[in-house]
């Protein structure tokens, strides 16, 4: 059930180029929440700008009441929001959309990041991690400064494999790539990944060509956030003969099993 709450700023943090976490409490919205779902955000009291931001659930704590978000400043609406100072309220609707599925205790799990695509995946983490479920962490960005959330990945007890398309740090190169050297090399039974459409679909071709289960985090413009306009439509395999139909990231997602998005048609 989606709520309509005012939530009050705990802490509010620049954490790289462009990007800031943003600490909120939100008990009502945490009681049920699960990893890659998002909140919508009024980022201002004012109807400028009209539309809400929706922005992915970065990171919970439950004793607390609090979520943590983590967002990349790309246009007028975030910008707003950089502004937000602790103390003060900002509304939220949610917890709202899709979220992953959680794998069995036993399966080996891959998860894949790619720049700000590592927001939803850490409150992943956080659930794999509290049922004791292992995982292999791939982050990658375009360099070193654009790597987000490292030290949160290893608190966890995960050990990231860092890519950079630089070669700032760690593989030089795209995260895909790495992740590709390295299937051929032990199996995997479910990929979790979220981050830029190309890098999704480089991702897809590979996990398909070694028919490895995969769910992605899409991240499509949204407007609404709750399926009444057609922003954030994706294209989705169907066997009529367009070979797709659309669907909504906002209410059909933003999480899908990957063997169901129509890659090449996008």
């Amino acid at each position: 059930m989606s709520l309509i709450i005012d939530a009050e700023v705990i802490e509010h943090e620049q954490v790289g180029p462009d990007f800031y976490r943003l600490k909120l409490l939100a008990p009502e919205i945490l009681k049920n929440a699960v990893p890659g779902q998002f909140v919508h955000v009024r980022v201002s009291q004012s109807l400028e700008p009209l539309l809400r931001r929706p922005i992915s659930i970065h990171n919970v704590n439950r004793e607390k009441g609090q979520l943590m978000l983590l967002y990349q400043v790309v246009g007028r609406g975030t910008a707003v929001l950089t502004r937000a100072k602790p103390g003060q309220s900002l509304n939220l609707l949610g917890p709202l959309g899709r979220g992953f599925t959680l794998p069995a205790e036993s399966q080996k799990v891959v998860v894949v990041a790619g720049g700000i695509g590592v927001a939803p995946l850490i409150y992943l983490l956080q659930e794999l991690a509290l049922n004791s479920i292992s995982a292999a962490v791939y982050l990658g960005a375009r360099s070193k400064e654009y790597l987000l959330a490292v030290k949160e990945i290893s608190s966890l007890g995960f050990t990231p494999f860092l890519a950079t398309d630089d070669g700032s740090e760690g593989y030089h190169g795209p995260v895909t790539s790495m992740l590709e050297k390295d299937l051929a090399k032990q199996p995997v039974d479910i990929v979790y990944s979220c981050g830029p459409f190309p890098m999704l679909k480089s991702l897809a071709k590979i996990l398909m060509n070694y028919n490895i289960p995969f769910e992605v985090s899409l991240e499509e413009r949204m407007g609404c956030g709750v399926g009444a306009c057609l922003s954030c439509a994706c294209k989705i395999k169907s066997a009529g003969e367009a070979g797709y139909v659309y669907r909504h990231v906002c209410v059909d997602g933003p999480v899908f099993s990957g063997q169901e998005v129509a890659w090449d048609e996008a």
